[in-house]
């Protein structure tokens, strides 16, 4: 409609990057509530947690302007039933109203969506499945049968509900909720599980993920070592207790273990860990054929960086994966020579090399890490990149480090 403020539109189409850009813009800011309660009728979850992280105060909308939380349920999507029991909104809702809901999710898990599906339409015909986006990070499969479409979320929903309401499932009883119906580490059912897990803080679940280790199904060594990840990264507490077995225990995994999915698990894992031996256990898979664990090689050192410089063979495996073949290696590597303290000029050479690469991130993280070092061949480097596209935060944030570098130069 002529007139109608671009983040309406933009919502309505369903066009998430275009509205993630009008928020990053504060274009139609007024509007931010219309269009949290229109994503939600739409059942655009995804949107609608993304106009919450904007400012969108659910609060103001009144229950007949979003959808009963039963529909919520039904829809299958965890984003848009998280949105629904945003923090100011979620008082709506009693305990009984909580209860039939996990009741609700926990008839739609058991019995399947496809059969869910079949019972509810009475259709013979083929049952259309895609894989979407349904959070930020999560995704989950999309059922459509005769015009009526069901995403396959409602083990996320059920696990987030009995969080609501008190109630503790057990590792085996989530562990057993994921793997009934799912098996890649992305779908919002498993990362749900897991992190609600990991939030737990206790030995027991350690122990349960621990031994996990030596399942011989993949899948089940890549929930456990993720279990264990997040044990380690929530604990905040000075103790830090996960820290020391964590490091031992995810050192001899990295040697051990064959699957490239679970590798790269653990070798995220040990990337979030300071210390000279996850660095040693890193290392060896620099070289690794597969793109994946390369990727996440070049992101543990970056993090593993200590002052006041890298080791001789973290500097030497750097240098390779800066002309590595993958663009996200090469950037993830160029991230962390930008981040380290080391002051090699063979370094700052190296990322100087980089700012003539064909990808624009590894270009641009070539010029985050030499406005780093005040290197002033960052400058022209950055006017050549300029402007960041638009409504990328990753862009603005490497290019502002140019304009710091210069502040610095022109004030000393």
């Amino acid at each position: 409609m002529d007139g109608q403020p671009s983040l309406i539109s933009a919502v309505q189409a369903g066009d998430t990057d275009l509205v993630r850009i009008l928020l990053h813009e504060h274009s139609d800011s007024e509007y931010l509530d219309a269009a949290f309660c229109l994503a939600v009728r739409m059942h655009a979850g995804r949107i609608a947690q993304l106009l919450l992280q904007y400012g969108a105060d659910a609060g103001q909308s009144r229950p007949d302007d979003l959808i009963p939380l039963s529909e919520a349920v039904d829809s299958g999507s965890p984003a848009l039933f998280d949105a629904l029991l945003d923090h100011k909104i979620r008082g709506r809702y009693p305990e009984t109203e909580l209860q039939e809901a996990r009741d609700r999710a926990r008839r739609w898990h058991e019995t399947g969506v496809e059969a869910e599906l079949r019972r509810r339409t009475g259709s013979r015909n083929a049952v259309g499945r895609r894989r979407v986006q349904d959070g930020e990070y999560d995704s989950v499969d999309e059922f459509t049968l005769d015009g009526m479409t069901v995403r396959s979320g409602h083990g996320a929903i059920l696990t987030s509900i009995e969080e609501l309401l008190g109630v503790r499932a057990s590792f085996e009883e989530l562990m057993d909720r994921v793997f009934s119906q799912v098996d890649q580490q992305d779908h919002a059912t498993w990362s749900r599980a897991s992190l609600q897990l990991g939030e737990r803080g206790e030995e027991a679940t350690w122990t349960a993920a621990a031994a996990l280790r030596t399942s011989p199904d993949p899948s089940r060594r890549l929930f456990g070592a993720e279990v264990l990840r997040l044990l380690h990264l929530f604990d905040d507490s000075e103790e830090d207790a996960f820290a020391g077995p964590a490091l031992d225990l995810f050192t001899d995994w990295a040697a051990a273990e064959t699957d490239v999915a679970v590798l790269t698990e653990v070798l995220v894992a040990l990337g979030e860990h300071s210390d000279p031996r996850a660095e040693a256990a890193l290392l060896p898979h620099a070289d690794d054929p597969d793109v994946r664990v390369r990727r996440e090689v070049a992101r543990g050192i970056s993090t593993l960086a200590s002052p006041p410089a890298f080791s001789g063979d973290a500097r030497a495996a750097l240098l390779r994966l800066m002309t590595d073949p993958d663009p996200v290696v090469r950037k993830a590597a160029c991230y962390g020579v930008a981040g380290g303290r080391d002051n090699d000029p063979a370094l700052a050479d190296a990322l100087a090399a980089a700012l003539g690469d064909t990808d624009r991130l590894v270009q641009l993280a070539a010029v985050y890490g030499l406005a780093l070092r005040d290197d002033e061949r960052c400058v022209e480097a950055a006017r050549r990149l300029s402007p960041p596209q638009r409504g990328s935060l990753e862009e603005e944030g490497y290019l502002d480090e140019v304009w710091r570098f210069t502040w610095r130069r022109d004030h000393r």
